[in-house]
């Protein structure tokens, strides 16, 4: 797939400000939304089994519209071979990145030796990057934690980070929480271990040849500034679900791209000209709809529009003058 070519040049560094990859919501359509509002901010694909990839239909897997990128995909895997494999297959595909995913701490991917049980073996989390990068032309990222369960000291972070570092990875995105693999769900391992954003820094001043981004935390835009001054970039998460047009002013305060920012009516009826392709090709539309609800998020009438749209996709008799009917919810519109 061809990457466009009429987004302006920029110093910037691409991973300025990136959208965390989130099972159940950073799905193809999701991101397809989300390049609506931003153009610049990286985005990254759902985790991707390399079992459930190596098995599966992988073209379906792996497509992506053109107009996301830059985008990275991000995989769970443990096996250096079958990751090479993978990654070749995501480098035809037209992917701009690999991302290894060592920091999801759910039981179902530590039972396959998957996300953040890998940071107790950093030497195999080597042992993958190399082989990927022997394999492919991309560039390979790690996503990690600052810590498992009692191994949350610096030292056991400067050690993966070097060990996986020597391999060859230069950029590591990292989750400012240390995770627990017992005891605590994946969404209680988003929230209740504490905030440490100064090893996340510290790691930074230690390696300042790496690429180093900060996640976890991070809700509104005038956060970032601080942020910048101590890493080289940050990863958004579940505050880009809850408010997707947060992201409208990125483009213009991250990467200094003067492009017009559309409004939330503008994006949304840009959105369901793809929503209406989409249902011509059989795709559901609860599939493309169910993340888009918090476009009007803290404008009046964005409750009803929510409640709207959170009905209008489940219902077999929703059309086009249906879903347009949502925007008489907002007021002035």
């Amino acid at each position: 797939m061809a990457k466009s070519d009429d987004l302006p040049r920029t110093l910037v560094p691409a991973h300025r400000l990136c959208v965390a990859p989130m099972m159940t919501h950073t799905d193809r359509h999701f991101r397809y939304f989300l390049r609506l509002i931003s153009r610049r901010t990286f985005l990254y694909t759902e985790m991707i089994s390399i079992g459930a990839l190596l098995h599966g239909k992988h073209e379906r897997m792996l497509t992506f519209h053109p107009d996301e990128h830059p985008i990275a995909v991000q995989f769970g895997g443990s096996d250096p071979a079958d990751l090479a494999t993978c990654a070749a297959m995501a480098e035809a595909a037209g992917y701009d990145e690999i991302n290894l995913n060592i920091g999801c701490p759910s039981d179902r991917v530590q039972a396959g030796r998957i996300g953040v049980c890998l940071m107790q073996e950093p030497e195999t989390v080597a042992a993958c990057v190399e082989r990927i990068r022997a394999t492919v032309r991309l560039p390979v990222t790690v996503k990690c934690r600052i810590g498992v369960d009692d191994q949350d000291d610096y030292p056991f972070l400067y050690r993966f980070v070097s060990t996986v570092k020597a391999a060859g990875c230069d950029c590591f995105i990292i989750h400012a929480r240390k995770a627990w693999l017992q005891g605590l769900s994946p969404r209680q391992n988003r929230t209740v271990p504490p905030l440490d954003y100064a090893a996340v820094y510290r790691i930074k001043q230690d390696f300042p040849d790496l690429e180093i981004i900060l996640n976890g935390g991070v809700t509104r835009m005038t956060d970032l500034e601080g942020h910048f001054r101590q890493v080289d970039g940050v990863m958004l998460g579940r505050a880009v679900c809850n408010n997707p047009y947060l992201l409208a002013s990125a483009d213009r305060v991250v990467f200094n791209d003067e492009h017009p920012v559309p409004d939330r009516v503008e994006v949304y009826r840009r959105y369901l000209s793809y929503v209406e392709r989409g249902v011509a090709e059989g795709v559901a539309l609860g599939r493309m709809l169910k993340n888009i609800t918090g476009l009007f998020q803290g404008q009046p009438g964005a409750r009803r529009f929510r409640s709207y749209l959170g009905e209008a996709m489940h219902r077999p008799d929703t059309d086009r003058s249906r879903l347009y009917e949502a925007l008489t919810l907002i007021p002035d519109q």
